[in-house]
């Protein structure tokens, strides 16, 4: 295949690059674009229209960089715009081009998990107000009940490298039990944040070792696998050089600093600008 057609992936900042590492994982052979728009995050605290603007604009960038498959390795994004971007936008734009999340493939295998039917979901304010999870959840598996809570120090902490500090364990240890609090029987807990699995570690201290995690890397890549073998069609457009490309809209000497903390190595990152959209018009929020 001589026409390059990477994997897009998409986060509002670096918590992508722990799914864009189990996608390298599991696809060694595909080309992969990540693109952060870190020059606007954090997306979080940003209202639904917001993130739906931001999150098409990337998502067309990804477009014009030759991906006909992009990945919203962000729950923020995934939970206030790819639904809108999927039933109103692809269509419009190209109906052969496809556009996930990663909210669906973690709920759709939570049943797999509990065991109590009590769920706890740890994340950023703008994903646990959206009440993305629980209506996702409840959805597939309306007998599970979930609990939510948000941990608006965790992703500042994992980004100043601050992974195993005394400051990092007091507000880890605060959160956990804060949600944990919310009932006893919770035996599993959703990391919906890309950035906490880079807390693990500490997660893992501050938790009853019977609490199963759910952590998304390793979900979505499998989820990402079972859909290009039920699609066939769309694997083929996937050229496979084992190419993988960054870029940010903010500074990438700053991007590859950070990057190392989640990648573990030095990458090349490049700067590129994303085109305003003015989307008023077709924006009819989230159903």
């Amino acid at each position: 295949m001589s026409e390059y057609k990477p994997i897009g992936i998409f986060d509002s900042g670096y918590g992508g690059l722990t799914i864009l590492r189990q996608i390298i994982e599991h696809f060694p052979e595909n080309d992969l674009i990540y693109l952060g728009d870190n020059a606007r995050t954090p997306y979080g605290s940003r209202s639904f229209e917001v993130v739906y603007q931001y999150t098409l604009e990337a998502v067309n960038k990804l477009f014009q960089m030759g991906c006909h498959l992009v990945i919203l390795a962000c729950n923020t994004a995934s939970a206030k715009a790819l639904r809108s971007i999927q039933q109103k936008d692809l269509p419009e734009i190209d109906p052969s081009r496809r556009v996930l999340g990663v909210i669906r493939p973690s709920v759709e295998i939570i049943d797999k998990f509990t065991a109590s039917r009590h769920v706890g979901i740890l994340g950023t304010e703008g994903t646990i107000t959206s009440e993305s999870y629980p209506i996702e959840i409840n959805k597939l598996f309306p007998d599970i009940k979930t609990y939510q809570h948000s941990c608006p120090m965790w992703v500042p902490l994992v980004e100043n490298n601050e992974l195993d500090t005394e400051g990092t364990h007091y507000f880890v240890k605060r959160d956990i039990e804060t949600l944990l609090n919310k009932n006893s029987e919770i035996d599993t807990i959703i990391l919906a944040c890309t950035h906490y699995p880079l807390l693990l570690k500490v997660i893992r201290k501050y938790l009853n070792p019977d609490i199963k995690i759910v952590v998304q890397g390793e979900i979505v890549a499998q989820s990402l696998k079972d859909y290009l073998l039920r699609h066939p069609e769309m694997d083929k457009k996937c050229s496979k050089r084992a190419n993988v490309s960054y870029f940010t809209t903010e500074n990438p000497l700053i991007f590859s600093k950070r990057a190392k903390i989640f990648m573990n190595r030095d990458i090349e990152v490049k700067h590129t600008e994303l085109t305003h959209l003015n989307i008023r018009q077709h924006y009819s929020g989230i159903s």
